[in-house]
């Protein structure tokens, strides 16, 4: 049977050599040791078809664990709800607005109806203070997704949360799973994003002791004073307990809007087996490096004892810490060593999509963009083309049913996530195969390379997953059609050239 063009709605088997690569289960130090803890198993009871939520964007405080500060959230917790549902089932969220500011939300990675989307100036009017909207979508592929604000910097507050799509006939084998969403946090520290955004316009320059080499160079703007897990600071960490000998699924979201984390288990390795919500070829790493808007999801088999689970935020010096415990024993201070951040890492080039997702290498149209700093000063980022002014963002003009091979060239002076809303692109890697995602880390001077089917029409956008680049002008549009429909929010998307 041929190899579907394109993922569909799914009931994923993975190919036999994807399961056999998964019964390799990773050891290493133990951090802590004594009596097994007695656990009950966890299981995974499926999610509901169909699913109704309320979400209210509201102000809010909330307890990181070093201290409580004011913010914007949905509730008095980081994350937001969870939202759970099955691959094919409905989703049905109330946005309550009741912020002094216009809000949306964008259900991040979902290839959505474009109406529901939650990009504004897109496809809605952003909702007023004091409004509602009701979002309700299908959602199509199994995976690790999350949902956030598209407005301004709210994202670099606490309106965020998973948004976890189960497979009814999962085809991986495993005892529990924990979702892990990283974050920065400056929000009601003695400043707030809009602030940070303000002072970036007027110098947006990096610190100079803020360098990655895997980031290629700068590794961001913010040296934030909180960087969390589950919304907790490394001085009163989120604890995942489970017993030994389990095997355990983590789906970890990268909702940070600057910061970029490298992710550890003491003592153990990972098997990565799905990037951006679709499945891979099973790969072993000691750590992977997740950037803005990315997810990953990796198995895992628990040892005895007491770990760090570490997510360094890359390049700052700092990091976000929970606890992982399978038995008794003192836990692991936040800045215990883990050798394995300094071992094997997940290159996007280790990375092949699943023969059960697989899309084929077919020709296709080819298009060039380039991510730049513009402005006299280098106050603003665009995504453009070779010959288009530094100033200008771009419309990429798409047929439906058409396939494109975008390029983006990183001619700017640090990294770009790069992410596109409503659909999921392949990498191209140099010899082919890469894996399906929808957001893609670009560094300096490198070419990155993927093939889209279009397949969703609407007007979508495309956008660097760094808050504050995409606020400062680094939006561009893939569009259906030769000029955008009148029914685009007239005076609110980004000029289009």
């Amino acid at each position: 049977m041929p190899v579907p063009s394109h993922p569909t709605r799914r009931s994923l088997l993975f190919g036999t050599a994807g399961t056999a690569a998964l019964l390799a289960a990773g050891t290493g130090t133990r951090f802590g040791t004594g009596a097994p803890a007695t656990l009950a198993p966890v299981s995974r009871a499926g999610s509901a078809a169909d699913v109704a939520v309320l979400l209210t964007a509201a102000p809010t405080t909330v307890d990181l664990g070093a201290r409580d500060v004011a913010t914007w959230g949905f509730g008095d917790r980081i994350p937001g709800p969870e939202i759970r549902v099955a691959a094919g089932g409905t989703v049905a969220a109330r946005l309550r607005n009741d912020l002094p500011q216009d809000t949306t939300v964008h259900w991040h990675g979902v290839r959505i109806d474009q109406r529901m989307d939650g990009a504004p100036g897109f496809s809605q009017a952003p909702v007023p203070a004091g409004g509602d909207f009701d979002y309700r979508f299908v959602v199509p592929d199994p995976g690790t997704y999350f949902y956030h604000s598209h407005v301004g910097t709210q994202l670099d507050r606490a309106l965020y949360g998973a948004l976890v799509v189960e497979d009814p006939a999962e085809p991986l084998s495993y005892d529990a799973e924990w979702t892990v969403v990283l974050d920065d946090w400056i929000d009601g520290t003695g400043t707030d994003p809009d602030a940070v955004l303000t002072e970036l316009r007027g110098n947006p320059k990096s610190p100079q002791d803020m360098r990655s080499t895997l980031l290629g160079g700068s590794a961001g703007h913010v040296a934030y004073p909180h960087y969390l897990v589950n919304g907790r600071a490394p001085e009163a960490p989120e604890v995942f307990e489970e017993a030994p000998g389990r095997r355990v699924r983590l789906r970890l979201i990268n909702a940070g809007a600057d910061t970029a984390f490298r992710v550890a288990l003491g003592g153990h390795r990972l098997t990565v087996t799905h990037t951006d919500g679709f499945p891979v070829l099973p790969v072993r790493v000691d750590t992977l490096l997740i950037g803005m808007g990315e997810r990953y999801d990796v198995l895992v088999t628990l040892e005895d004892g007491v770990f760090p689970l570490v997510a360094a935020a890359e390049g700052k010096n700092a990091r976000a810490f929970a606890v992982v415990r399978t038995s008794t024993g003192d836990a692991p201070p936040a800045s215990a060593d883990v050798p394995e951040l300094d071992r094997r890492v997940l290159d996007l080039a280790d990375l092949t999509a699943d023969p059960s997702v697989d899309p084929g290498d077919e020709p296709a149209r080819e298009v060039d963009l380039v991510l730049r700093t513009g402005g006299a000063r280098g106050t603003s980022w665009t995504i453009g083309t070779a010959d288009a002014p530094d100033d200008t963002s771009v419309r990429v003009a798409v047929a439906d049913g058409e396939r494109v091979r975008l390029s983006f060239t990183n001619n700017s002076r640090i990294w770009h996530p790069v992410h596109l809303h409503g659909h999921t692109f392949r990498v191209r890697r140099s010899g082919g195969g890469g894996p399906l995602k929808d957001t893609v880390v670009v560094r300096p001077r490198e070419t990155v390379t993927v093939d889209l089917l279009a397949d969703n029409p609407g007007e979508w956008m495309l956008h660097c997953h760094n808050v504050y680049h995409s606020e400062l002008g680094m939006m561009a549009t893939l569009g259906y059609g030769d000029a955008p429909p009148d029914t685009i929010m007239p005076g609110m998307a980004p000029e289009r050239h």
